[in-house]
């Protein structure tokens, strides 16, 4: 039966679904659903490959900072970039020279002339296009839902992407078993296809079009719009929170899936199927928490903290257990902390950044987030190779146990700051001056965790709560997930 136009209005009209009702959206949606299928498949072989070749669990941490460092030097140049050029054509080309890639990968793996060495250089590629693709990405989601509807289409993307990380280990895992390893990544090749046609059947027309950035012409010109950025990060508490939270638990305790391949050759003891589906583990607690936050009514930025803790108590079971039974539960609420973690905190981001540092600061966002697994894997890496796998994932753990309990503390500060500044009183002029008085001393710029409105009639300003910005907010903006 062929959907009529009100049947398309009457699912967009589900709150979980509402971005859906945008036609350059469901675009993006289906093609990125089809391309991070591949991407997945990629990321297991890749690793799977990698130890084949080597048999040192210290490479994959090579191979995975070769493949991030790029965006952790160069991602914020990427935000300049996304702020300055047209993103649907950008974004074509990037796609189009990370499928070069893929399907260069598959025909050295296919010929048998892979080394590791090949594997480092291109994935080093892909890194350098990844450092323009991640925040141009990130910036677009606002131009195709509009400000309306950026929280819905954030939690989405998180949703399509961890559904699909459901679905490519586990077929990567079979295919690895039943075909040749090349296999996976002929299919990423091709997969790309889906997402560029994508692009370029958008309406331009009806794409949002925010102020673009004049571009610089001198070196000191660059130093100062990515110092903007920057500062804005630096001044606005919640964002501040989300990106230095994120960047620890990324560091410490999202990188150990570099080493999951040895946990599950040398450890578990399961092949290449078992480590499939310990990877799709993760990709399902990760597509549960999404789509909870997609229907959910508001954005709760203390699962920021309460993310990362819950990722930390799980990888300590994980390296406790020994289990594989117990080892794909572990993986499963892994994926439940670190998506809470991660959606949350961009979703946080994307709704109080303005219009015109969006690129700059989901850079900020993309650099401590992928940037992070240059650092995190390679420690990971020695750690696994000096003391054993379960040693590294146990010290990856505690960091980010402790990183998410300190997160979550500093929110309830912010929080509680927030709504002492704006309680009633009888001398209120004076109590709120007061209390800016208390938050200039703490060395904070506005009043933690709000987001300024116009002033009131008393010639106050009325702050705008975190956890209701979906609902009212003056300065709302954009968002998308995270792309291999």
């Amino acid at each position: 039966m062929t959907l009529t136009r009100p049947s398309l209005a009457a699912v967009a009209g589900f709150r979980g679904w509402r971005a859906l009702r945008h036609r350059n959206y469901r675009l993006f949606f289906a093609g990125q659903l089809v391309s991070l299928v591949g991407t997945w498949m990629q990321s297991v072989a890749q690793g799977w490959l990698v130890l084949q070749l080597t048999g040192d669990p210290f490479w994959l941490g090579v191979v995975a900072a070769a493949q991030f460092g790029p965006v952790l030097l160069l991602g914020l140049f990427g935000g300049l970039i996304a702020d300055g050029l047209p993103k649907r054509r950008t974004l074509v080309v990037t796609q189009t020279i990370a499928m070069i890639l893929a399907l260069a990968l598959f025909g050295l793996t296919v010929t048998g002339a892979v080394q590791v060495g090949h594997i480092v250089i291109l994935a080093l590629l892909l890194g350098c296009v990844n450092a323009i693709d991640m925040p141009t990405r990130q910036a677009f989601a606002v131009e195709m839902v509009g400000r309306e509807d950026i929280g819905n289409a954030v939690a989405l993307n998180s949703a399509i992407f961890n559904g699909a990380r459901v679905l490519g280990p586990a077929i990567a895992g079979l295919t690895i078993g039943a075909t040749d390893i090349s296999v996976a990544f002929l299919v990423n090749g091709i997969s790309f296809l889906a997402v560029i046609v994508a692009y370029l059947a958008m309406d331009e027309r009806a794409l949002a079009s925010p102020p673009r950035l004049a571009r610089p012409t001198t070196v000191g010109g660059v130093v100062a719009d990515l110092a903007e950025g920057l500062h804005y990060v630096r001044t606005t508490p919640i964002v501040l929170l989300s990106v230095l939270v994120i960047g620890l638990v990324a560091t410490f305790g999202m990188n150990f899936s570099v080493i999951i391949p040895a946990l599950a050759r040398d450890v578990l003891r399961v092949g290449a199927t078992g480590y499939g589906f310990l990877m799709a583990a993760t990709g399902v607690g990760s597509f549960t928490v999404a789509i909870a936050i997609a229907f959910g009514r508001r954005s709760r930025p203390a699962l920021i903290g309460l993310g990362g803790a819950a990722l930390g108590v799980a990888e300590l079971l994980l390296a406790a257990s020994g289990s594989y039974g117990i080892s794909l539960i572990a993986m499963f609420i892994v994926g439940l902390g670190g998506i809470g973690m991660a959606a949350t905190g961009n979703t946080t981001i994307q709704l109080h950044v303005p219009d015109h540092l969006r690129g700059r600061v989901m850079s900020v966002y993309t650099t401590v987030f992928a940037g992070s697994t240059p650092i995190g894997g390679l420690v990971v890496g020695a750690l696994a190779s000096a003391y054993g796998v379960p040693a590294a994932i146990a010290v990856g753990g505690a960091a980010s146990l402790l990183a998410g309990l300190v997160g979550y503390a500093w929110y309830r500060r912010i929080r509680a700051a927030s709504h002492a500044a704006t309680t009633p009183s009888a001398g209120l002029a004076t109590h709120a001056a007061a209390g800016l008085a208390t938050h200039a001393a703490a060395g904070l710029a506005t009043p933690p965790g709000w987001a300024p409105t116009p002033a009131t009639p008393t010639g106050l300003s009325a702050p705008v709560p975190v956890d209701r910005a979906d609902a009212a907010a003056p300065e709302v903006a954009r968002r998308s997930s995270a792309r291999g």
